[in-house]
Parts: C-alpha cells; sequence; structure tokens
C-alpha cells in the first residue's frame, strides 16, 4: 500500500474542503438524529431514483413528489409523471409504490422506527439489498451514509470506482460488480482509508467532489 501521485492531488483538495466535509456529514447525521419516519423515508425514496441517473435529479423529483403530496399517497401512475428527469422511471415508480406499502404500518409510515429495529449498520444495509427493489449494496450504503451511518460502508460507483484505480487501490475498473466482488473492493477501500488516515465517508464526498466539484449526497 502506497501513497502516489494521484493521491498527492486528492490530498491537496482534502486540506482545503475537509471542513465542508465533516460539516456535510454532521448534516446528514443529524437528518436521522432530528428527522421523522417520512424525512428518512424520503431519504430512502431518493436512493431509489439514484442508479444512472443524477443525484440532483433524483433530489428534485423526490422534492416535486413531496411538494404535491404524492410521494406517501400517490399512484405508480401519478408518479411517473414527475420521474422524467430520472432514467428507468416507470420500473421506479413501482418501487417508490412498493417501498411505501413495506414501510407502513397500522397506515403510518414507520421507516425510521423500522431501520432503529436493526442494530448495526451491516444489518441495515442487508436488508435493504434483500428486500427492498431496485437498491443493491450501492443505493443501500448510499442511504446509509445520507442519514449518519457511512463511516464504515462504500458506495461503489463508476466515479469511486475509477478514482480506486487511479489511487490503485484496485488494478482495474470492474466490468461487473457481482455482491462478493462489491464487498471485497469495499474492504481495500476501507483499509486504504485507514492507511491515509481519511474516514470511508469523508473520502466518497472527497471523490465525489473532485469529479463533480460539489459536496452534494
Amino acid at each position: 500500500m502506497k501513497k502516489n501521485e494521484y493521491f498527492k492531488e486528492i490530498e491537496k483538495i482534502y486540506k482545503e474542503i475537509k471542513v465542508d466535509i465533516k460539516k456535510r456529514l454532521e448534516e446528514f447525521k443529524n437528518t436521522w438524529e432530528k428527522g421523522s419516519n417520512k424525512d428518512i423515508h424520503l431519504e430512502l425514496s431518493f436512493c431509489i431514483l439514484t442508479p444512472q441517473s443524477k443525484a440532483l435529479n433524483a433530489w428534485q423529483a423526490i422534492t416535486n413528489l413531496k411538494k404535491d403530496d404524492l410521494i406517501f399517497k400517490g399512484s405508480a401512475e401519478e408518479l411517473v409523471e414527475y420521474l422524467n428527469i430520472v432514467r428507468f422511471k416507470n420500473n421506479k415508480a413501482k418501487y417508490l409504490v412498493e417501498l411505501r406499502e413495506q414501510m407502513t404500518k397500522k397506515g403510518k409510515i414507520i421507516t425510521k422506527d423500522f431501520f432503529n429495529s436493526l442494530p448495526t449498520v451491516y444489518e441495515k444495509r442487508d436488508w435493504i439489498v434483500k428486500n427492498i427493489k431496485g437498491m443493491s449494496y450501492k443505493e443501500a450504503g448510499h442511504f446509509l451514509r445520507n442519514v449518519g451511518f457511512g463511516a464504515d460502508v462504500a458506495i461503489l460507483d463508476r466515479h469511486i470506482l475509477k478514482n480506486l484505480v487511479k489511487l490503485e487501490v484496485i488494478d482495474e475498473l470492474p466490468k461487473t460488480l457481482s455482491p462478493k466482488l462489491y464487498l471485497e473492493i469495499e474492504e481495500k477501500m476501507r483499509k486504504y482509508c485507514e492507511f491515509v488516515k481519511i474516514p470511508m465517508d469523508e473520502m466518497d464526498l472527497l471523490l465525489w467532489y473532485k469529479e463533480a466539484g460539489v459536496i452534494f449526497k
């Protein structure tokens, strides 16, 4: 394991925006600590919309659905009208409705209460991967990071994987990412982050900033 020239470039950016990254992660924690069941449900719904779509567009769609009071009671046909700015809108509309049904008990959304009942971040993630349509390890990790549980899980999208190649954490960009390979790369990233002393959730936001020039979610 070594710090290559590319890491020096990343490290320079980290020193410049470290305060902003930590502030953003604190905001994520506050979302969980101060958020309601419905607030947490919105975050989970957002991560269903992100695959192969821009995060900004996905969040805009969620914001519009919330504003028009449809995210918690609209049909798939009604929701799809709001999803033109994300890919696979028909499937994702169905997934949102199914998620809402999974997370409703006695007529009330229980998303935060439900995830509170799963003790560890890994149990939370495994449940999502096994039970929520449209969410893999990447989307599950994204949700968990956005509600303050991201310190020890990776969000391995193409941007992050590309940077892991440049940092020499992995040898090449994987053509496909099986669950087994995902967890293997996550472990390599975890060890690398420990080595360079940048927490994994901070590294994710840092590499995203390097690609997009913005610290979003």
